[in-house]
């Protein structure tokens, strides 16, 4: 029998920023952040990222969409061609509850399944997979070669890898009014609404994420034919990476 004894007083340890952890604490408030931080764009960054995928000529495709968060793409996916089937994995269970009652609520929950799971390490078979997504996600993986690799193995010859990620804008007129909202109104109107210093976190991993080109090669070294669509001029990046098939 142990003897050790616990400070019941003690502070809990403060959640690691970008960790599974840190987005249970928001989960409550976070699809309401997102609405009003991204004034309602962020709907069409994910419709563009479902028209990416080219799902239309695979009569039951096979989708999986890590960081799936409360379930936003992996609904959209699924509403958009009746036959898919959509995996959604995060680390957040929180957020995944919150997800799993979206679903029910629209009728999906026989073809989107949410767990949790880790991108760098996706519990299923090689070649598996029409295609893989995650959306504001990759800037909170540790090791995003090794997650990028995951999403390529498990993607058949042919199939789809769609990384949507935030970005800073470098140039045109509007880029310097953009880089100010991303730099100085969504840390501070984050934390305002939210009573939570994390989405402090958010512009700091903007700003720590590769230029688009960078991530992009990184997206082909794992074998994914790879090219970069701005939206909302530059505010967001959508990576659209085709494994190439074998040869006949």
């Amino acid at each position: 029998m142990s003897t050790a004894t616990h400070d019941t007083h003690a502070p809990a340890p403060e959640a690691p920023l970008g960790s599974g952890d840190m987005f249970d604490r928001i989960a409550r408030r976070y699809d309401m952040l997102n609405r009003v931080l991204s004034m309602g764009i962020d709907h069409g960054w994910r419709r563009r990222t479902v028209a990416s995928l080219g799902l239309r000529d695979i009569a039951r495709p096979e989708v999986l969409d890590l960081a799936t968060g409360t379930g936003d793409l992996a609904i959209a996916i699924a509403r958009s061609h009746g036959e898919a089937r959509v995996r959604g994995t995060d680390p957040s269970k929180n957020m995944l509850a919150i997800g799993v009652d979206k679903v029910r609520a629209r009728g999906l929950d026989g073809r989107v399944s949410l767990t949790t799971g880790d991108a760098q390490a996706i519990a299923l078979p090689d070649a598996s997979l029409d295609a893989v997504t995650i959306a504001f996600g990759i800037r909170n993986v540790p090791d995003r070669a090794r997650a990028l690799s995951e999403m390529a193995r498990v993607t058949r010859p042919g199939g789809t890898v769609a990384v949507l990620e935030l970005g800073e804008p470098r140039g045109g007129l509007i880029g310097p009014f953009a880089r100010f909202h991303i730099r100085h109104v969504v840390p501070r109107l984050g934390a305002l609404l939210s009573g939570a210093t994390e989405y402090r976190y958010l512009q700091r991993s903007i700003a720590a994420f590769p230029e688009p080109e960078q991530f992009a090669a990184m997206m082909e070294a794992v074998g994914l034919r790879t090219t970069i669509t701005p939206l909302t001029f530059g505010v967001c990046n959508l990576y659209v990476g085709r494994k190439e098939a074998r040869p006949s």
